[in-house]
């Protein structure tokens, strides 16, 4: 109770941040503050600031430092589930039980909200007048970490590799590694290196909060696969068996649901036994591994 306590007000921190942040605007563009608006606040697990602030807390860091930190990087995600839903990717027509951006605003807007939000991140991140203890130095660092991961050599890099395995019957293990490090582990692995970060941590530290959150971001997709195959989708939001229709290889295709549940696992722990160095401070961060183990959505 106390774990999934912590986790609840981590997610209203990051909610109350977003509804000031992408509040109604009025002009003749408000069609894609509209658009960015809907996507960004219609819900989801808000991990990726979430653990950005519960490494930071970890690290006896400045909480409002990391929140901005970890709300950049959410933004990021944002845009690349709008781009992941367009026709000319995955084609979904739902999102978190909603009709995706595109299909509530139509393709322009929704590309051009994606757009919105990435380039919305760095100007939100530059404006060094609202941070409390970092200094410039740390933000530009920041800047850096997130616009790497974001990038194509992290996660745009890995979509480029998931679309190129698109309907092939000889993708590796090796290979699924490569790009889900980098399509889904690179921003699960910035959020938490720029939650060191906004504490002041040494470069050995935010190594090590990295590998751990690196690990993370690879038992989190395994997941995802996994519940495509077997998940309620009334619970996930969204279809299930995406995956097989749009011919992809996944752990599951690979490995069975057994097997790939035994892989999350193992990766599971190994990320946990990463984090036991900082002792009873991050009892949390270790908890929310396993709750990211077991969810149903």
């Amino acid at each position: 109770m106390e774990f999934e306590k912590q986790l609840k007000e981590y997610v209203n921190k990051v909610n109350a941040e977003l509804e000031r942040v992408f509040c109604e605007k009025d002009c003749r563009q408000r069609v894609v503050y509209d658009a960015m608006r809907y996507s960004i606040t219609a819900g989801g697990k808000r991990l990726r600031p979430v653990l950005s602030l519960a490494v930071c807390d970890m690290l006896g860091g400045c909480m409002a430092d990391a929140l901005r930190f970890g709300v950049a990087v959410e933004h990021i995600h944002t845009y690349s589930l709008i781009h992941d839903d367009l026709p000319c990717m995955d084609n979904d027509d739902l999102r978190r039980g909603m009709p995706t951006c595109h299909k509530k605003f139509g393709e322009a807007n929704a590309l051009l909200a994606g757009d919105g939000l990435l380039t919305g991140a760095f100007e939100y991140l530059s404006d060094f007048s609202m941070y409390k203890s970092v200094s410039q130095g740390t933000v530009i660092r920041v800047i850096s970490e997130i616009a790497k991961a974001a990038g194509c050599d992290g996660m745009i890099g890995g979509q480029v590799v998931d679309l190129a395995c698109e309907g092939k019957s000889d993708v590796s293990e090796d290979v699924l590694n490569y790009l889900h490090h980098r399509k889904t582990g690179a921003l699960i692995r910035v959020s938490a290196v720029v939650g060191a970060l906004a504490a002041g941590a040494n470069d050995e530290v935010v190594d090590a909060v990295g590998e751990f959150a690196q690990k993370l971001g690879l038992a989190f997709q395994i997941r995802d696969d996994i519940l495509d195959c077997i998940g309620d989708e009334a619970v996930l939001g969204k279809p299930i068996g995406s995956d097989a229709e749009n011919e992809k290889t996944t752990y599951v295709t690979l490995l069975g649901v057994e097997g790939a549940m035994k892989k999350a696992d193992s990766i599971t722990a190994d990320a946990v036994k990463i984090v036991e160095r900082f002792g009873e401070k991050s009892d949390f961060v270790k908890k929310l591994a396993l709750y990211l183990l077991d969810r149903n959505n």
